[in-house]
């Protein structure tokens, strides 16, 4: 009789990154981003007692920020799953030096693989529509280089620029930047099953049922209330070199126990 092997036990985990890890955009009803690495902290916190979390991401953060700011950190915590996601901030900038992404890239992952049990990286989703197509040499240069880190290193890759659900413009905010809630929701299972985890959703990857298209003028406001209130702000802080996550705290700075709300 074949029987599924017990899914590891995992007592923590630690997530690194930006706006993507720390939450954005689901928002709590206290003004607070939960996101995918909480919901996945509380599945596994769920079935493992004592489990404790920390999440070191700050949005806006650019991969020299990661490296210099979470890493050691994170090395020094000693967690039995590292998630690092970082490095598409910088492939959105107008400039960006593809070779120094890839070293740094390169430096975290061997400052972190040595010191977890289980080391995850992405191929973070993309959205569809223009800015993906126009940034999409460069995302997929980054994407190469995780792959080949994974497997020079053991880590796990969680493949969401490959999830046709994740590129449906319905699950990302107003800001056309950040995942809904119910992309954060399809995120954290694809990570819980990447770890090894029985599914929970094993339609994650299909795309929501087709809805009528918004009619045209809807369509024109929106554009003009997104290009208002998140797009012009964006191109700000990129020209001056300003962050969002500029002074900002870590979400969650130390490893502590943790039940969390899913």
């Amino acid at each position: 009789m074949h029987t599924n092997p017990m899914p590891p036990a995992h007592t923590s985990l630690v997530a690194l990154g930006d706006s993507f890890t720390e939450g954005m955009s689901d928002l709590l009803p206290d003004g607070s981003y939960r996101g995918w690495a909480d919901l996945l902290a509380a599945r596994m916190a769920a079935r493992t007692p004592g489990f404790r979390y920390a999440n070191l991401a700050v949005r806006g953060k650019l991969i020299k920020q990661i490296v210099d700011e979470q890493v050691g950190v994170a090395a020094a915590m000693g967690a039995d799953v590292i998630t690092l996601v970082g490095g598409l901030n910088d492939a959105l900038r107008p400039k960006c030096d593809m070779g120094r992404v890839r070293g740094l890239l390169t430096e975290a992952v061997e400052r972190l693989a040595p010191n977890c049990e289980q080391l995850v990286l992405m191929r973070s989703p993309g959205r569809q529509g223009p800015v993906l197509e126009r940034f999409r040499p460069r995302m997929e240069e980054l994407y190469a280089c995780i792959d080949e880190l994974a497997a020079r290193h053991g880590a796990l890759v969680v493949d969401l620029y490959g999830a046709p659900s994740l590129a449906d413009p319905r699950l990302w905010d107003v800001d056309r930047l950040h995942l809904t809630g119910e992309g954060h929701r399809r995120v954290a299972e694809a990570v819980w099953q990447a770890l090894g985890h029985e599914p929970e959703d094993p339609e994650w990857r299909v795309p929501i049922p087709a809805t009528l298209p918004p009619g045209w003028m809807h369509r024109r406001i929106a554009d003009a209330r997104f290009a208002q209130q998140h797009l012009l702000p964006w191109i700000g802080r990129r020209l001056t070199g300003r962050s969002s996550g500029d002074g900002r705290p870590a979400k969650r700075p130390e490893l502590l126990p943790y039940e969390g709300r899913a």
